[in-house]
């Protein structure tokens, strides 16, 4: 008999879910992937979780078992009230997704198995932890550059979830000059350094290219737009890798997502910026390394959740807790609808 954890990744762009093995192998057949996007009505985000979910509960083989279910969702979560607010999906403001989670899987787990709920950013920090780059690291920071920006920190050995399990929100801090009266929305990293903003950018300086390939072929070319764009969004990251070592001494910095490939040396430009931009010496140890993970990471980092519960770092109220829901309400199946 082999078990099991539910894994279910809530992002930007899509939703996915997978049944995951205690050594962080998916199995075969049980992963689903439905789109989301800014323009989804609550009840379509919702119905993408139910049909995910029921994929992958669909795959449990007969004689296996299902022991718990980990649930990454991009920010800003709230994991008193199991409650996700993420910001690219503008229709869940305040959304029950651990609840909905819960009431999918009542009828396949066990009464005690955990359903825990963590921001997308610290699931791949502990699965980067687990078995990816950053293995044996005690202080450990993992970094997503794609159609946003998103990280999770390890400190001395455990996951760094902070008050409210939104520490790690590495994309939203502030880079450059805020606007004076303005919130800085648009001097932070993932504004300046994100694959779409990036292309904007590029845009707005005269580039003529639409997407984050283009800009890759651009760089190899020697297109001079392309080569600041992509310098200007690496000098970002090494910046805020830079400031965050400062603050938090890390050993090793671990970076992946789809932007982070868009040339052959971004890392090496990210390194570059993290050499020069430290006032202090030690910040200038740490290692840069290309994340050890590809595509199945959110849902390693899910499934990290209930494999690698000890090193979480984070315990709700006991009234609250990352715990099933009562049959009362698992009764009610799909939860739908959620603010607007």
């Amino acid at each position: 008999m082999t078990d099991y954890a539910l894994a279910v990744d809530v992002g930007g762009t899509k939703v996915e879910a997978a049944l995951v093995a205690s050594d962080g192998t998916l199995l075969d057949g049980s992963r689903d992937r439905r789109p989301t996007g800014a323009g989804s009505t609550s009840d379509e985000l919702a119905e993408a979780v139910r049909a995910v979910v029921a994929h992958a509960l669909d795959a449990l083989p007969d004689g296996d078992a299902l022991v718990g279910a980990g649930i990454g969702s991009a920010g800003p979560v709230d994991l008193v009230h199991g409650t996700v607010s993420p910001i690219n999906l503008h229709a869940w403001r305040g959304y029950p997704l651990r609840e909905q989670v819960a009431a999918l899987a009542a009828s396949t787990l066990p009464d005690a198995a955990p359903v825990t709920l963590r921001l997308d950013g610290v699931s791949l920090a502990l699965a980067e932890h687990w078995v990816g780059a950053t293995q044996g690291a005690d202080n450990a920071l993992a970094i997503t550059v794609s159609t946003g920006v998103g990280g999770g920190l390890i400190v001395n050995g455990r996951l760094l979830s902070g008050g409210t399990g939104n520490a790690g929100h590495i994309g939203q801090i502030q880079i450059a000059d805020r606007p004076a009266g303005e919130n800085a929305w648009s001097a932070t990293l993932e504004v300046i350094a994100s694959g779409p903003n990036v292309v904007a950018w590029a845009r707005e300086q005269g580039w003529q290219g639409e997407r984050g390939e283009d800009l890759a072929a651009g760089y190899v070319a020697g297109d001079e737009i392309a080569v600041a764009a992509v310098r200007r969004s690496a000098n970002a990251v090494g910046e805020a890798v830079s400031s965050v070592t400062t603050l938090l001494d890390l050993d090793v910095v671990a970076i992946g997502g789809g932007f982070s490939r868009v040339s052959d040396d971004y890392l090496d430009l990210v390194r570059a910026t993290v050499q020069e931009a430290p006032v202090n010496e030690y910040a200038r140890r740490v290692r840069v390394v290309r994340a050890g993970l590809g595509d199945e990471s959110p849902l390693v980092g899910a499934a990290a959740l209930v494999w690698r519960a000890a090193r979480l770092g984070w315990a709700a109220p006991p009234a609250v807790g990352d715990a099933r829901l009562p049959a009362s309400v698992a009764s009610l199946g799909t939860v739908v609808g959620g603010p607007a």
